[in-house]
């Protein structure tokens, strides 16, 4: 499947509308061009360097958790193939192909969906600060890693390209999107993570934490974006999984790591990346394929 990594797209005669840090996103008719190019970004930057079919991966892994969890909520995929694909993408089909979705023209929430089912990352680095983490009371005594009695739902803020999401309280949550509406994005949430988290653990995953993106299309809420890819969660070994420390993952921890050895203070420009790290970090994304979907 390796080939030519795909950095950035140009597709012209169709309106480029958002280029995010993977993502580039074609309105086409009523309808919207999401296209996974292989970019990855780390502290909010993208690196120069692509890992060579990741945007596959990427949507690979999202087409599959869509039909896996659409009994749950339905998500804005009309469709992934690209034979059926509007005259206007029709010049672009083999670089379209296997990276990119035609999707609904949502309203996306202005939070972010994150539940989490263990003491990691951002929550990790405040609890050992003060246990009431965005109005959390947690556990005195919890080490990095360890599992939470039950997953949280922990909204964040939508920040700007290049700006860090902020970690926000469901207080606060309510005030931006009203309390019922927080009250039924939570509810949904929490299913999604549950059945996700329940099949990967018979694969040999634990999805420590997940971010899900949500919209409202034509009065319904659905799922949105990507789902439950390396970019957007935490995937750690069953079989090595040992609270008391950080875990072993199957996403760009890899490279955060590595990037954590260097003299770079996190913002542009990023440093280049040896191809020893690119090639581990696309092996790492390539893994979570195989033991999640079997191929």
């Amino acid at each position: 499947m390796s080939e030519f990594p795909v950095i950035k797209t140009e597709f012209k005669g169709l309106n480029l509308v958002h280029r995010g840090k993977v993502r580039d996103l074609y309105e086409v008719d009523d309808k919207l061009l999401m296209v996974a190019t292989d970019r990855i970004s780390a502290f909010d930057v993208v690196m120069d360097d692509p890992i060579p079919n990741k945007g596959k991966v990427l949507t690979e892994l999202s087409l599959f958790w869509f039909d896996f969890l659409g009994d749950i909520l339905p998500n804005h995929l009309i469709t992934a193939d690209v034979g059926k694909y509007p005259s206007a993408c029709q010049p672009y089909l083999e670089e379209l192909r296997h990276r990119s979705m035609l999707v609904k023209k949502a309203k996306p929430l202005p939070i972010e969906c994150i539940v989490r089912g263990y003491l990691s990352g951002s929550f990790w680095k405040a609890y050992q600060k003060d246990t009431t983490v965005c109005g959390f009371p947690l556990p005195p005594g919890m080490v990095e890693s360890d599992k939470f009695d039950k997953p949280l739902f922990t909204p964040s803020t939508k920040a700007e390209q290049g700006e860090h999401d902020e970690n926000i309280s469901i207080a606060k949550m309510e005030e931006i999107v009203g309390k019922d509406e927080a009250a039924k994005i939570i509810e949904v949430c929490m299913k999604l993570y549950q059945k996700a988290a329940d099949y990967a653990l018979s694969k040999g995953i634990i999805i420590a934490d997940t971010k899900f993106e949500l919209g409202w299309f034509e009065g319904e809420l659905i799922l949105i974006d990507e789902v439950l890819t390396p970019d957007s969660s935490r995937f750690w070994p069953l079989d090595q999984y040992t609270p008391g420390t950080g875990q072993p993952s199957f996403d760009k921890q890899f490279l955060r790591d590595y990037l954590s050895t260097l003299d770079w203070d996190k913002t542009p420009p990023a440093p280049p990346l040896p191809e020893e790290i690119l090639i581990k970090t696309g092996a790492r994304y390539g893994e979570a394929v195989e033991k999640i979907i079997g191929s």
